[in-house]
């Protein structure tokens, strides 16, 4: 990875900037969608936020959203909102890629957290 795809990544996860920024955050569950192929931030895709129903295993639709120009998501779910149990997001990778002229392994990318 060449030197200034580097600078590029790092100036997007840790830009002095905006780390203030993200500490006021209303959503106690946030993402960062980085384009590590390219050195931008993943921008323009959707995604969704589920919570898993205890007691059927279920998936809930909580919200779906769109990473912004900086990749990220904000206002996922409120403090309220946000109670225990299993939650997981589902990227939409292939349109992702489809929209930038790419081809995509993955359809889509889910991340879990319990």
């Amino acid at each position: 990875m060449s030197a200034n795809r580097l600078q590029q990544l790092k100036g997007h996860i840790l830009p002095e900037n905006k780390i203030t920024g993200m500490a006021g955050s209303p959503s106690p569950l946030t993402t960062h969608v980085l384009n590590t192929a390219m050195g931008v931030p993943g921008s323009n895709m959707a995604l969704n936020l589920y919570q898993q129903d205890p007691s059927t295993n279920a998936w809930r639709l909580i919200t779906a959203g769109t990473t912004n120009d900086d990749g990220r998501c904000p206002g996922l779910i409120t403090k309220q909102m946000f109670t225990p149990g299993v939650y997981k997001m589902h990227f939409e990778t292939a349109k992702y890629w489809e929209s930038i002229g790419e081809t995509s392994f993955y359809p889509y990318v889910e991340v879990r957290k319990i």
